[in-house]
């Protein structure tokens, strides 16, 4: 803010001033002979100004994640929370650590009489459930409905969305992958309508922005990364947050720690980025710290190895990057997701189920498993064994649970069943002297209820 001109005193006003103050030098002088001794008495302070405006009351999950810009909607008090996660059953807490794929592409596939006895924590749409921007419509529907009135906790429903070839809907926005675009400006719109196209469609986030810092040669990311310098990354990764932000919608940037200097991608196998830990946060940090500070709510973390771990553990299993950086080195307090633990760098030597454990127990608040419901299914009961036996202490799943209810009520997600889209009848001519019978409309006689 710019510093204004200091005004001069009116002169009545200066010697009101120098009375004051010589009233004040006596008084002191008094109160210092009446303290007896040569004791010096401790000076009286004035008490704080009040300010004219109290600053508004910041949401619990403000005080989870330091936003920079914007205000997301209150969320219930942190005791009501507390409460809630209290009270959920272990298997259902159990469940919502869980963010999964599933095979079909209507509500005739069997994985939606799972969703109304599993109160699963998400649902991650992927390019084998996709039809058409119509279709996603009528899905996404569909699972709202298969939760609505069974007492479930809201669902996540988001994708892997990134952008161009890396996207799982290629026919709606963004439209280019993160490096095709000529500036940040043009990246910012594309999101924006991302934001506003998806959530339209019935999803509430997105497994997104691309966070990597990109190397300069050779670059296993290529376009996927928006680029090689991590100051126009950390621009490119706080804009797309809040993007998604003012559409009110889960944003998670991947792939924690930062990927772009690993030899391959994690999809393909084991792979580690080659950098000191001071290397690793002056580059590839960079773009989380930012935007964490925009008010990311999630972070995906990724499966490479890093120096903490001598380079062998995946990051996504690693309590070094996991707790001790993300949480401890960053201040992040939003929900941290595993990438894919269908990946090579994972299942090249460890099995999903095992994975998933390891991954809570390292600091990952939810595990995101791309496979049919037979393999996420071995998770499930391999994390609830965990819990029991307490290889996951309990005060580890609360905090997690906590976490994922805290970001559902900041978005404003509920359970509400969806009217079933009205097929138009084709009109048929009526014979003269009848009297056409009146539409039926959702809801009315004959009409199912959702569920």
């Amino acid at each position: 803010m710019t510093q204004g001109i200091a005004r001069r005193p009116h002169p009545a006003r200066r010697a009101i001033a120098a009375a004051l103050l010589a009233v004040g030098a006596a008084l002191g002088l008094a109160a210092c002979d009446s303290g007896g001794g040569d004791k010096p008495s401790r000076p009286v302070e004035p008490p704080a100004a009040r300010p004219a405006h109290s600053p508004p009351p910041r949401s619990f999950l403000e005080r989870l994640i330091p936003p920079q810009g914007g205000v997301l909607p209150s969320a219930r008090t942190p005791g009501e929370i507390r409460r809630l996660v209290a009270r959920l059953p272990v298997e259902r807490k159990v469940a919502q650590l869980l963010m999964v794929g599933f095979d079909g592409q209507d509500a005739s596939a069997p994985f939606f009489g799972t969703l109304k006895r599993v109160d699963l924590g998400g649902v991650v749409i992927q390019k084998r459930n996709y039809t058409g921007e119509a279709s996603l419509t009528a899905l996404t529907d569909a699972i709202a409905n298969a939760v609505a009135g069974r007492g479930h906790e809201p669902l996540f429903v988001v994708a892997p969305q990134e952008g161009g070839e890396f996207s799982v809907f290629p026919d709606l926005p963004p439209k280019l992958a993160p490096g095709d675009y000529d500036n940040l400006a043009d990246a910012a719109a594309d999101a924006a309508r991302a934001a506003r196209t998806l959530k339209r469609l019935g999803l509430n986030g997105v497994l997104a922005p691309d966070a990597d810092v990109g190397a300069s040669a050779p670059d296993p990311l290529g376009p996927r990364s928006y680029s090689d310098d991590p100051a126009e990354v950390s621009r490119y990764a706080v804009a797309v947050v809040a993007a998604y932000r003012r559409a009110r919608m889960l944003s998670a940037p991947s792939h924690f720690p930062g990927i772009g200097a690993a030899a391959q991608p994690t999809d393909e196998g084991p792979t580690s980025v080659g950098l000191s830990m001071r290397e690793l946060q002056r580059r590839d940090v960079r773009p989380f710290r930012a935007a964490i500070r925009a008010g990311a709510p999630a972070v995906l973390v990724g499966h490479a190895s890093y120096a903490p771990d001598s380079f062998v553990v995946p990051a996504s299993l690693s309590p070094a990057i996991e707790t001790n950086l993300l949480r401890g080195g960053l201040g992040f307090r939003g929900i941290a997701i595993t990438d894919d633990l269908q990946a090579g760098a994972i299942v090249a030597g460890n099995s999903v189920a095992k994975a998933a454990v390891q991954a809570v127990q390292a600091g990952a608040d939810m595990v995101w498993i791309s496979a049919p419901e037979a393999d996420w299914r071995g998770a499930y009961d391999a994390l609830l064994a965990a819990v029991r036996s307490r290889a996951i202490p309990l005060t580890r799943l609360n905090a997690a649970v906590t976490r994922i209810v805290t970001v559902k009520r900041e978005l404003g997600l509920r359970t509400r069943p969806r009217p079933a889209p009205v097929t138009p009848v084709p009109a048929t001519p009526a014979a003269p002297g009848t009297v056409p019978p009146a539409p039926t409309t959702p809801g009315g006689p004959g009409t199912p209820s959702p569920g």
